[in-house]
């Protein structure tokens, strides 16, 4: 579960989202610690990086929560071959990539990602 809260900061007057990333393994039934993750958003068609990180023992990221971000399109590329690679399977998507929109700074986001060798799921909700 990928979840991204916006919020005020008061020291400049700024928005700021908050990211919690969460990859879940759907082979095993738990959560999937070890997935590499990079924060990408859209300037003029092209992809820039705004932060990576890699998932926790709880399938975690939590790294993300003090960035600023603005409004506008972004995606999460999640490395699946690497995950999978580490547990001896191979995977048919090496890459997750997971793109949405950024309409509004006051809301927040929940996107959740289940991975497996040959297939994946995605949730996308405004909270």
């Amino acid at each position: 579960m990928v979840e991204l809260s916006v919020m005020a900061d008061p020291a400049d007057g700024a928005l700021g989202m908050s990211i919690t990333a969460q990859a879940l393994d759907g082979v095993y039934g738990r959560s999937a610690a070890g997935v590499r993750a990079r924060l990408e958003h859209d300037r003029l068609g092209c992809w820039e990086d705004v932060a990576d990180a890699e998932t926790d023992s709880e399938g975690c990221i939590s790294e993300w929560r003090d960035k600023k971000l603005e409004r506008g399109l972004y995606r999460i590329v999640f490395d699946s071959d690497y995950y999978f690679v580490g547990l001896g399977l191979t995977a048919a998507y090496p890459e997750i990539i997971v793109t949405f929109r950024m309409q509004d700074e006051t809301d927040a986001y929940l996107i959740q990602v289940m991975l497996s060798p040959y297939s994946y799921s995605t949730h996308f909700r405004i909270t």
